[in-house]
């Protein structure tokens, strides 16, 4: 029985997808060996040559898929939806979050009986490498998700998060954000239904030249978020069972 399954989003990654594939899995028979695991590869409708690097990887462990490009958000449901494992983490393709800190969040997973563990760029053991202006756009954006939701979570982007598998069973087919709001809104989902999340410190170490996040991306962000909230406290869109 599969015990975790990774689920690695990826659009117009050839460059680094294969190397990411490799690291996870040197990574996994190194520090937790004793845990069957499988990485599941979700194309988001690459332009490029994604799909085809990735397929290198040539490991039964391995499971690439490609769809229509629909979003990040969209990606991890889809490969949610094709995993097995009874714990489930989101792992960005680009590396700036290493999965060498995956057995801290396993760890605190149990220590703290957490149903979801995230990681927290503010936590105050975390270790931040990271543009300045992606610093003041995170720290302001939190800090509009705690007026609006008083969601007391001091970071809800980091793409690096694990969840028991029930918890996603839950949430997942309530989410109605593919893309940027994704993350928040599974975490509204989550707190609103009760389950225990629980944030944890990491080592983000930027990788990227360009900026993928745009005026216009700013902008839809925002605007999902509004939607978010309108389907929280207006139309209780969450509430059902």
């Amino acid at each position: 029985m599969v015990e975790l399954s990774i689920i690695i989003p990826a659009y117009n990654e050839e460059k680094v997808i294969l190397n990411t594939i490799n690291e996870v899995n040197i990574t996994m028979q190194k520090l937790m060996k004793n845990i069957k695991y499988e990485i599941i590869v979700v194309d988001d409708g690459s332009t490029d040559k994604t799909f085809l690097e990735a397929s290198k990887a040539g490991s039964d462990i391995v499971k690439i898929f490609r769809k229509e490009n629909g979003g990040k958000g969209s990606a991890l449901k889809f490969g949610f939806s094709k995993s097995k494992g009874r714990l489930v983490t989101f792992l960005d393709a680009d590396l700036d979050l290493h999965p060498k800190q995956l057995p801290l969040f396993l760890n605190y997973m149990k220590r703290y009986d957490a149903d979801i563990v995230i990681g927290s760029k503010r936590h105050p053991l975390s270790k931040i490498n990271y543009p300045y202006y992606r610093k003041f756009l995170s720290v302001l954006y939190e800090f509009i998700v705690r007026i609006l939701f008083n969601l007391h979570i001091k970071d809800t982007q980091a793409g690096f998060k694990l969840f028991k598998r029930r918890a996603l069973e839950v949430v997942l087919p309530r989410i109605l954000c593919k893309k940027f709001a994704f993350d928040l809104e599974l975490l509204v989902v989550a707190h609103s239904k009760g389950f225990k999340i629980v944030e944890a410190p990491i080592e983000l170490n930027w990788q990227r030249i360009e900026n993928r996040i745009r005026s216009k991306d700013i902008f839809r962000i925002a605007v999902d978020t509004a939607a978010i909230f309108y389907r929280l406290k207006i139309l209780k869109y969450y509430n059902g069972d």
